[in-house]
């Protein structure tokens, strides 16, 4: 089934809702297209307290409350999964694995990310009652406590030396014997009395009680040797994949795979905008993703009016 909108958003997250919502405010037919719950991953956070406006809030509710907000203002919502993004002519195609196809003057693509996981028993089950992917938002919940952290770039050690600021002790576990980070960021984590590293070491799993992590079964690859550490808390920063493939026209990314734009949130490609944490920046936030997602919907509105004036012309 083919349809026509003027804004196609691909991605329900919290940049993709806000770019729905300002389409849908700028009276310009939106729908946004997610393959899970509207609010992405917040949505299966446990608990936000660096949105502005929101002491404490958990991650359900902040996405509930952003999803009917944008609805509030005309954006439809759909349960989908976008397998392609392309161009035909000025019309921007997204196609749906339902079928369906839609028909856009402008697209926006809020895909995301997805951090790497371990893999380990306990990783799963573990996720947002002790597991966390992000120093940033999660750390202030574990004061006072023992905290691990895994990898062994610049995102783990410089993660590492951040949660020493909630944190009683922090282990710093890598699997190999030196690490890939800058070294002014190791020697960061070098001087902080409060880090201690273990080198050519893996997480086996990660156990607990019905409510929250307690220990890690860990295992150095070189001796063989196994035991258990005791933590509050384990940071996961072995890398983020940005979902960033579904485009057949090749957009310009960076070296991480992140799509490339222009301050207006345009990518290399006309009509297509991007936002959120698919998109090369410094920081993945909700703040950020917000921003992102007002710049991007303002920004393809203007692209639509022009587009609408050239064809006016011709006609």
């Amino acid at each position: 089934m083919e349809k026509q909108y003027d804004i196609v958003v691909v991605g329900g997250g919290p940049g993709g809702l806000t770019a729905g919502l300002y389409g849908a405010r700028a009276r310009r037919k939106t729908v946004a297209i997610e393959k899970y719950l509207p609010g992405g991953q917040i949505a299966n956070t446990g608990e936000v307290e660096d949105y502005p406006g929101f002491e404490h809030i958990s991650g359900a509710e902040l996405a509930e409350k952003m999803t009917e907000h944008a609805k509030k203002f005309g954006l439809e919502i759909v349960s989908d999964e976008v397998q392609e993004v392309y161009c035909d002519g000025d019309d921007r195609v997204v196609k749906c694995a339902s079928g369906d196809i839609y028909h856009a003057k402008a697209i926006i693509i809020s895909t995301g990310g997805s951090p790497i996981y371990l893999g380990v028993p306990g990783e799963k089950e573990y996720s947002g009652r002790g597991v966390s992917y992000c120093a940033i938002c999660d750390g202030a919940f574990f004061k006072g406590q023992v905290i691990a952290v895994v990898g062994g770039g610049d995102a783990a050690v410089e993660e590492a030396t951040y949660l020493t600021k909630f944190g009683s002790k922090v282990y710093l576990i890598h699997r190999r014997d030196s690490f890939r980070a800058q070294k002014i960021i190791q020697q960061r984590a070098f001087d902080n009395p409060k880090i201690e590293v273990i080198w050519d070491t893996v997480v086996e799993s990660i156990n607990g009680d019905d409510k929250k992590v307690a220990s890690l079964s860990l295992k150095n690859l070189k001796s063989g040797d196994k035991k258990t550490l005791p933590v509050g808390a384990i940071f996961v920063f072995v890398g983020f994949r940005p979902n960033s493939d579904i485009c057949r026209e090749s957009l310009r990314k960076d070296q991480g795979g992140y799509i490339v734009t222009s301050d207006r949130m345009e990518t290399s490609i006309k009509g297509v905008f991007a936002c959120g944490d698919v998109r090369s920046q410094l920081v993945r936030q909700i703040t950020n993703a917000v921003g992102d997602g007002t710049t991007a919907a303002v920004a393809a509105e203007k692209y639509i009016e022009a587009l609408e004036d050239k064809h006016s012309a011709r006609g």
